[in-house]
């Protein structure tokens, strides 16, 4: 089979929801001709869509350079629920109910705000972070639920977009680290009701914007060259 000539660069992929952010790369790999290295950066859970970055070639050692760059979300948080993985997909652990008129909006607007800057989070136990070299959520499905260890991240900005309740539509601007999952809970928690994510889209990584991403669906042996950005201009 012909191989196809890529250059060493990086894809801004717009990667649907239901599927891996390996998923993506597994699909590329396919790409008939397709031999080059290739890795991603930051993963996004399978429940969540948006902008991944893929690296292509020597840009692959670039990898951990946008591990650190800061991140932008659109996040829909569904108060009154609780699960053991912060999300809509877990096990519940517990639900009440959120009457129309129980939040006041002053009083939401304020404690969303409350969480810019810096703060503490506990990241989700169920996560692709590791203890002793295994992922949190392979010892989840094993039947151990480990509690990670806080941690310090920033907010830069956080909006609200909608407020519909028991949902509440915000957008977000973060430090690397930042798990929204997470945030969800908190606000939920400091609300008195308990919340967790519902949805996720990934707007922007650093420079990378979702208005400049790729589908899937695009990618192809004709095609692929043409949607890599080079290293040198990144």
């Amino acid at each position: 089979m012909e191989k196809i000539n890529v250059i060493d660069g990086f894809l801004n992929v717009n990667k649907p929801s239901g599927i891996t952010s390996y998923d993506v790369i597994r699909f590329i790999k396919k790409i008939p001709g397709f031999s080059s290295k290739i890795g991603h950066t930051g993963t996004l859970d399978p429940i969540a869509s948006g902008v991944l970055v893929v690296c292509i070639g020597s840009a692959t050692k670039k990898a951990g350079k946008f591990l650190k760059m800061e991140k932008e979300y659109l996040a829909t948080m569904l108060l009154g629920f609780s699960t053991d993985t912060d999300d809509i997909q877990g096990k519940i652990i517990s639900k009440v109910e959120v009457l129309q008129d129980a939040l006041k909006e002053d009083i939401i607007h304020n404690t969303v705000n409350s969480f810019t800057g810096e703060i503490e989070q506990i990241p989700p136990s169920v996560s692709a972070l590791r203890k002793h070299g295994t992922r949190l959520y392979k010892l989840h499905r094993q039947g151990r639920t480990i509690v990670p260890e806080p941690r310090k991240v920033h907010i830069y900005e956080i909006e609200i977009k909608k407020i519909e309740i028991p949902r509440i539509v915000f957008r977000v601007v973060c430090s690397s680290g930042t798990y929204i999952r997470a945030l969800c809970r908190d606000i939920g928690k400091k609300l008195g009701y308990g919340a967790v994510q519902e949805s996720l889209v990934r707007l922007r990584v650093g420079n990378f914007r979702i208005e400049d991403s790729v589908e899937l669906n695009q990618l192809n042996k004709d095609t692929l060259s043409k949607y890599i950005i080079p290293v040198s201009v990144v």
